[in-house]
């Protein structure tokens, strides 16, 4: 992945959220929306943003945010998911970047940082506010932060309550070492459950088992890092241990049989629908999950193998925003996005979307469905960890990441041999993009220090 390219070289990553979206379909929409005319008396900021598509009635916050805000004039515009990176590089290489701009999470935005495209928001957003915002670690590099959570994305796995019920497991009390998950895996199988599994013919499915799973052997987000610089070897048992483990699932026969064959959200469905046990998920479906099967859908942290000190804690990923290098204004900037969270916005945020916005002061007794809330103390109040999927450079994560668990799901290669794979693509991404290694290990040290 070279620099020059725009946007990342790994941004096929984002193609699922087109057609299937964390709380249900939504239209890839763009184009301006409308906005009120400009006072002459205030300072206009343009806002491109992301998320409609992914978090439907997110529209509905932002024009009620625009309309009620009166310190400024917000021009917005909805981009297209395909174009949400270059289309902001491409006008920031020209000067011509929006003020604000909506930011993926980890390396989506961190290459606009490196080209000098964002502004560091210490310094401009009031720190509480930031602190609270929960933008995560993957936001920092240099001792600054660049983006202001926005909303949330728990990465977690659900398990069907109904099911383990009739397996004659404990619905209250999902497995959390790896030797309980297969004995519960087991039990399932005997009573002709489908134990784990979803779907991974698009491969997403082994990109969020990535982020799972390589956290239970390392001991800081900076040293997942190591393993793309070269200071760190997937060959190393430890680090490719995560693709052993999905072997065994595969080998003892636990995995559902058309895993191949689905692709992500439909795999999920099968855990609601009551023919599947368990499996990854995102925290945005909670709520309407929940919902449909009357409560008995629950969260779990993925069952502890590894000896790292990330196992067995929650991740927490989010979505955000950021000022751009180009705004003229940057002060009215950061006077919007603290707007955006005060207590009242992050009110009508969950009014209009039915989620909870990134921010540790959401007055959560709004909340009612005790399956939501649970996941949002589990996740969202209580120590967790980054999404390190995240980091992934872009030719990794198409030529190792996702192929590695498609074909040990296919009992293609085995766990050891997906680690070989993915030692061969990192060095030749390192010996390809000397640039961007140096940038990885300056990134490396705010990783590693937090």
């Amino acid at each position: 992945m070279t620099m020059d390219k725009g946007a990342s070289g790994g941004f096929s990553r984002r193609r699922f959220l087109k057609g299937t979206a964390g709380l249900g379909a939504g239209a890839v929409m763009g184009g301006l929306l409308p906005s009120l005319p400009a006072r002459a008396d205030t300072p206009t900021l343009n806002m491109w943003w992301w998320g409609e598509q992914e978090l439907p009635g997110l529209q509905a916050f932002v024009n009620d945010s625009v309309k009620s805000y009166t310190a400024a004039t917000v021009k917005t515009m909805l981009q297209d998911t395909n174009v949400v990176i270059s289309q902001f590089q491409t006008a920031a290489a020209a000067g011509k970047a929006p003020d604000i701009q909506y930011l993926w999470n980890g390396i989506y935005h961190m290459e606009s940082v490196w080209l000098g495209y964002l502004r560091p928001l210490n310094g401009l957003i009031k720190p509480e506010v930031l602190n609270a915002s929960l933008s995560t670690l993957l936001s920092h590099y240099d001792g600054n932060v660049y983006r202001l959570g926005w909303y949330p994305l728990p990465m977690i796995w659900y398990y069907n309550k109904d099911l383990f019920e009739k397996a004659g497991l404990n619905a209250d009390a999902p497995p959390k070492t790896w030797d309980d998950f297969l004995g519960a895996c087991d039990k399932l199988k005997a009573k002709g459950i489908a134990p784990v599994g979803g779907g991974i013919q698009d491969g997403y499915w082994g990109e969020w088992y990535f982020g799972h799973a390589l956290a239970q052997n390392i001991d800081s987000t900076g040293e997942a890092i190591g393993l793309f610089t070269g200071e760190r070897d997937f060959r190393d048992p430890k680090y490719h241990e995560h693709w052993v483990r999905l072997e065994e699932l595969k080998k003892h026969g636990f995995l559902n049989p058309d895993m191949s064959s689905l692709e992500l959200y439909p795999g999920i469905d099968l855990i609601v629908a009551g023919k599947l046990a368990m499996g990854e998920s995102i925290g945005s479906r909670l709520p309407a999950d929940s919902k449909t099967t009357k409560g008995r859908i629950g969260c779990m942290v993925m069952p502890v193998y590894g000896k790292g000190r990330m196992a067995g804690k929650p991740i927490l990923d989010s979505q955000g925003l950021g000022i751009s290098t180009d705004s003229k204004d940057p002060k009215a900037a950061a006077a919007f996005l603290e707007y955006l969270n005060s207590p009242e916005r992050l009110h009508v945020f969950w009014e209009k979307t039915g989620w909870i916005p990134a921010n540790s002061n959401f007055d959560t007794s709004v909340i009612k469905d005790e399956a939501v809330k649970a996941l949002w103390k589990g996740w969202g109040q209580s120590e967790n960890i980054p999404y390190l999927s995240n980091l992934v450079p872009g030719q990794f994560y198409d030529q190792a990441l996702l192929p590695a668990a498609q074909q040990v799901v296919q009992g293609k290669i085995t766990g050891e041999q997906a680690g070989e794979l993915a030692a061969k693509v990192a060095k030749e991404w390192r010996d390809f993009n000397p640039d961007m290694v140096d940038h990885y290990k300056k990134w490396a040290k705010d990783l590693s220090a937090a």
